[in-house]
């Protein structure tokens, strides 16, 4: 199974006899798997094979689907309705010496309203299992078009977020080596402020402040961070190559992302890590806005 977009649209027509039938399937972004579908009356029996079908190819997605069901001729039966005949013959019966005597004929007959009703005849319930058969095939080879399409979209989507993958290890690895990480450039410049602090100032307790730095100086330390961001990337190709529906995991990655990056813009004491930790909350944003389209 390769990596789904959840949008797409797609088209199926066919014929059985003298019926026509066409669906129209069109798919957005969605939680789980939505099926809505809008079919003419008297074809509910058909639904859940329907649904049945979709499952199967989809896991995610709100999809429309629409099927619209014609003949290509009209056939027509003409219908007695008898109580009404007996009535009309029983008026006549009843008004006899009143009206004329001379027999209804049939186009007088045709003239009451109700008498005779021209109708569509009922199919046979094999002529209609066929016919439902020969749409409900039709609906799958839909349900194949829109998956061959989400398929097309999420390959498209693969490189998007390889991309952005990619970004988001080089802003990594950039922070990394700031040389304002090195414990070297973190014991100067908390040298220099404590130097600063404590000159002319003899009521200070240097073993206090040399606590305080060490404390100072393990907030400012990014190594977890970096590390975490470091596991998420390797999770996230992982996902991507597993070809399976990962939307929801790699939409969770994106938070885990997001909360590094803050970290390390607050705990940042350096303007190129805030620059490159900055970017990073750009690309990650980027990233969660892509991985919403994808099942």
């Amino acid at each position: 199974m390769t990596l789904q977009s959840m949008t797409g649209f797609a088209r199926s027509d066919g014929f059985h006899g003298r019926y026509r039938w066409a669906w129209e399937l069109r798919s957005v972004n969605g939680k789980g798997l939505d099926l809505r579908l809008r079919l003419p009356a008297g074809m509910e029996a058909i639904e859940p094979e329907l649904r049945d079908i979709a499952s199967k190819s989809l896991s995610r997605g709100n999809i429309q689907a629409g099927l619209s069901l014609s003949t290509s001729e009209t056939k027509l039966e003409a219908v007695v309705n008898r109580e009404a005949l007996d009535a009309v013959l029983a008026l006549k019966r009843d008004l006899a010496g009143a009206v004329s005597e001379a027999p209804l004929n049939f186009d007088s007959l045709l003239s009451v309203r109700g008498l005779v009703e021209f109708r569509e005849p009922e199919e046979s319930p094999d002529v209609q299992e066929a016919r439902n058969h020969s749409i409900v095939e039709g609906f799958g080879v839909a349900i194949s078009a829109l998956k061959a399409m989400r398929q097309r979209e999420g390959a498209s989507l693969f490189e998007i977020l390889s991309g952005q993958i990619d970004r988001i290890e080089a802003l990594t690895a950039l922070i990394e080596a700031d040389p304002s990480r090195q414990p070297e450039q973190i014991r100067a410049r908390l040298a220099a402020q404590i130097a600063l602090i404590a000159d002319g100032c003899t009521a200070l307790d240097r073993d206090r402040l040399h606590t305080e730095a060490v404390l100072l100086a393990t907030k400012a330390d990014l190594r977890e961070e970096v590390d975490r961001l470091t596991g998420h990337v390797a999770a996230a190709r992982e996902l991507l190559g597993s070809g399976q529906p990962v939307g929801r995991k790699l939409d969770f990655l994106a938070q885990e992302f997001n909360r590094e990056s803050n970290t390390i813009c607050s705990k940042s004491n350096a303007s190129a890590v805030t620059a490159a930790g900055i970017e990073l909350k750009v690309v990650i944003d980027q990233f969660r806005e892509q991985v919403q389209n994808l099942e």
